[in-house]
This record gives C-alpha cells, structure tokens and sequence, in this order.
C-alpha cells in the first residue's frame, strides 16, 4: 500500500487490466458468492472434517496473543482491508458526496440503530419465557456488510448509485453497534491499555497525512510512505485486536481518517489513491477468503431448528426485524424530522435493501459463538437459523432488488433517445 500522493496511478498492460476488472463489486461479489457456496458444499458433504481441519490451522506470534486460526485471521485481518476501503468510500461520500447534506446522512444512521433494536426486539419476545436462550437477543442485530455489497452488486447493478451509500452507511454503524453490544453484554473485560495506543496511533495516522511537521518531511523525504504506513497500520490493528474489540474496526477507523483532498503540488489525494491499489485486492484476494472461511456452517435439522425458540428468534429478527426496522424506521424519521430520502430512490428500493440487510452470518455468528458457547444443542441450531435467515433475506432482497434493476434499467433505455436528440 503507498499513501504517496504523487504516485501516478498505472495504466494499461495485463495485470492493470485485470486489478479494473477487480475493482467491479459485481465481480467481487460472484467471487465472493461463488467462495461461500463452496465453503458449503464442501462442510456438509462427507469431507467436511477435512474443511474443519483446515480453517482450525493455527499460526502467528503467540508472545503477541496473534496465533490464529486461518478462520480467524480471515474474519479479523482479511476483512479489515475491506473495512478500510468502505471507511474510505464512506469518508469521500461524507467530504464530496451524498452524504454531505445532513439531512441525507442522517436517514441510514437512523435506520441502522432501528435495524438493530427491532430485530434484538423480536427475539427478545420469542424468547421471553426461555432463560435459556435469550441471552442471544444481540444475534439478528448484525448486518454482514461484505455479503450484503456483493449481492446488492450482483442483483443490482441497474440501481441508483446512492442506495449502495446508504447500504454502506447502515452497515457500517451497524457493526460498529454490534462491536459495542459484544464488548458490554458478551466480553469479559476490554484492555482499555491497548485501545488507547490503538485511539494513539490512529492520531499519529491522521496527522502523518496533514502535511506539515514531520508529515511535511515525510512527504518530501525520498523513503516511500507505505515503509511507515503499513508497520503502523498493522501495530494499530494488532492493539484493537488485543484490546478485545472485533480488529475490523481498525480498518473502519483508518479509513474513515484518509485526507480526501489534495495538498499543493499532489496529482491526487491519498483517499483515491489507496483505494485505487487496495480495491482489487480487498475484492479478489480478502473477501472471498474471508467467505470460504466465514461460510461454512453445517445444515442441522431443519425440523429440530423450527422447534428452537432461538432459531425461531433470529429467523424473524433477520428476516422481519430489519425491514420493520430499517424500513419503517426510516419512513418515521422523514416524517418526524427534517431528514430526507435521497430525490433518486423509492421507499420500495429502501424495503429491498432493508431485505438485503438481514444477510447475517460474520458477527450473528461470532454473537452465535459467544451466547450458546455452554449449550452445543442450542448453538447448532441457532447456526442453522443465522443460515437460514441469511438465505430468505437474500432470495427476498434478490426478488425485490432484481425488479428494481430491471425497472431502473428500463427508464434508462426510455430516456436515452429523448437525451441524444436533445443534444
């Protein structure tokens, strides 16, 4: 990675050729898709312990507490340059774009909070009489964003730019809700020591791209940047790691902290110009990683599932819970406040992608873990459930979507004609 603004971007050749056709989220999301089905296949046919085998292969430094399983480092360190490259998306879109009018922004903030609370809502409920099992009200509360951009990218790709924003948007303060939800009801202690070096470091991130002081000397300095920007990158994600809190929202962070406009004498920023060497990696390399090690979950009884109050829990959370919430949420707060819809989408568009946001799976799953860790019945069910769940919401956000697209694409073509000659 080079933060160095000056660094033209490549052009041409193979390999450039083929990091663009990376950079495509609908690309990304068949190879994300295509990795999670495999992951499937393979846990729930005869070989599955040899899957099992695999993602339970442990390495790293363990005087550093980093001796991970290859799932692990999957869903903690892989997905962390997915976060950056969304932090750093949404952090144009706050600086230039969509997300500049505060009326606008406000909307998925909202719908995030109400997706999360109306789905831990209905759980609750289903739940109420089950001391066993309520405990795992957090699990619908959490919206997996890279399964969500890679099926909105594939069902699609005919809608208007500003509902990926708005998904991107919800889904960030989604699991930075969910981050806090597991670190006050489902951690046993945060190392405040570390999280204040990581909050240091990303200060020292931040001001290394300002441009003056020793930012200035940095930048002038014949020592490329990625030589500081990389070890930092990885010792802030290590203390976020070690503090407890889930290591992704480093990448969050960071990304959210990029400079997004150019200095004097810069052919470009370094938002643009990271993103530019990140995007295909983040797409090709660490989300389908991420999918085939995240996705393998082995299909129990689907009978037994429809008996368990916490399957049934999180089946409704996911799949009902977040369009009543995101949805409805939304349609409240244009009407009892000054926030607004962006003039280029429909409420329907919004309920699709509500759909879209009860794709669970990462942290329903860790939640999952944390919750039913003493109970081996209720956690396989509730497994299948988050499974389950994540499967209807996608053929239901697919169905929705799909129209959506293909309506969008038909004013596209009516309207082309009437452009041209006016022209």
């Amino acid at each position: 990675m080079s933060l160095d603004p000056n660094q033209s971007v490549p052009t041409g050749g193979p390999l450039s050729r083929f990091a663009d056709t990376l950079r495509s989220d609908t690309v990304g999301g068949f190879l994300l898709i295509g990795a999670a089905v495999l992951a499937l296949v393979w846990i729930n046919s005869p070989f599955g312990g040899a899957y099992e085998d695999l993602r339970a292969i442990t390495f790293g430094p363990a005087s550093l507490h980093l001796d991970l399983s290859l799932e692990t480092w999957a869903a903690d360190g892989l997905l962390a340059v997915f976060f950056f490259v969304v932090g750093n998306e949404l952090k144009q879109e706050f600086v230039h774009g969509e997300l500049r009018n505060p009326r606008r922004a406000m909307l998925p903030i909202v719908a995030a909070v109400c997706g999360m609370v109306v789905p831990a809502a209905i759980y609750a409920a289903i739940n109420a009489t089950s001391p066993d099992t309520v405990q795992g009200w957090g699990i619908p509360m959490a919206t997996d964003i890279a399964f969500a951009v890679a099926i909105l990218a594939v069902v699609g790709r005919g809608l208007p730019p500003a509902l990926r924003t708005f998904l991107l948007t919800l889904a960030i303060v989604d699991d930075l809700g969910a981050v806090v939800v597991i670190a006050v009801f489902y951690t046993s202690g945060i190392n405040f020591l570390a999280l204040l070096a990581a909050a240091a470091g990303l200060v020292l991130f931040w001001y290394l791209q300002r441009g003056k002081g020793l930012a200035a000397k940095l930048n002038a300095s014949a020592l490329p940047n990625w030589i500081v920007y990389v070890p930092l990158a990885l010792v802030v994600w290590g203390l976020v790691h070690e503090s407890g809190v889930h290591a992704t929202i480093a990448g969050v962070a960071m990304g959210l902290l990029m400079r997004t406009t150019k200095l004097p004498g810069e052919a470009h920023d370094p938002s643009h110009g990271v993103e530019h060497v990140l995007r295909p990696w983040s797409a090709g390399l660490a989300l389908p990683i991420f999918a085939f090690f995240s996705a393998g979950v082995v299909f129990d009884g689907v009978g037994e599932v429809l008996t368990d109050t916490a399957a049934m829990g999180i089946i409704a959370g996911l799949v009902v819970g977040k369009v009543v919430g995101i949805a409805g949420g939304s349609w409240l707060t244009t009407k009892l406040t000054r926030a607004e819809l962006n003039p280029s989408l429909k409420w329907i568009d919004i309920v699709g992608m509500s759909q879209l946001a009860g794709i669970g799976f990462t942290v329903s799953l860790l939640i999952t873990e944390l919750s039913f860790a003493d109970s081996p019945e209720h956690l396989a069910h509730a497994k299948t459930g988050v499974l389950l769940a994540s499967l209807v919401a996608t053929v239901l956000a697919a169905v929705v979507l799909g129209a959506r697209s293909r309506h969008y694409r038909r004013l596209m073509r009516a309207t082309a004609p009437t452009e041209t000659a006016g022209e």
